[in-house]
């Protein structure tokens, strides 16, 4: 589903769910480059805080990435700003919901502010805001 400018209302929420898998771990390690074990390896891991391995925070920040191009707004909309805030631990095998809810309008410019949230069993993992371009 895609909205239109003229859809969009303060207010308006999607949501996706995804399940993080060790294969979307290694994955994203190969296409970022990022392979700090802690992703990784569970030996490693296992010496952390964590005691096993945790998802790339920029994994779940994906999530939202998908629910914004994919959910609310849509198709075609352009990202011009993304905060985020790591607030938890994902571990593989974690079910990820992200939800996406529009916090403000800019009629004049077409752009909205999408409030960002990822949680996992209930609990915020990752917070933010998004500024989007609605075509």
């Amino acid at each position: 589903m895609s909205y239109s400018f003229e859809d969009l209302t303060v207010g308006l929420t999607e949501k996706t769910t995804n399940i993080v898998t060790e294969d979307d771990v290694h994955t994203f390690a190969g296409v970022t480059g990022d392979t700090n074990p802690v992703h990784l390896d569970a030996d490693y891991a296992a010496t952390t805080s964590f005691e096993k391995p945790i998802a790339h925070g920029m994994l779940a920040a994906g999530f939202i990435s998908a629910a914004i191009g994919t959910k609310l707004p849509g198709a075609g909309c352009i990202y011009l700003e993304q905060s985020l805030k790591f607030r938890a631990p994902v571990f593989i095998g974690a079910e990820v919901t992200t939800t996406v809810t529009v916090k403000d309008l800019n009629e004049r410019r077409r752009r909205a502010t999408i409030e960002t949230v990822c949680t996992v069993d209930g609990k915020k993992v990752v917070t933010g805001e998004a500024l989007i371009m609605i075509p």
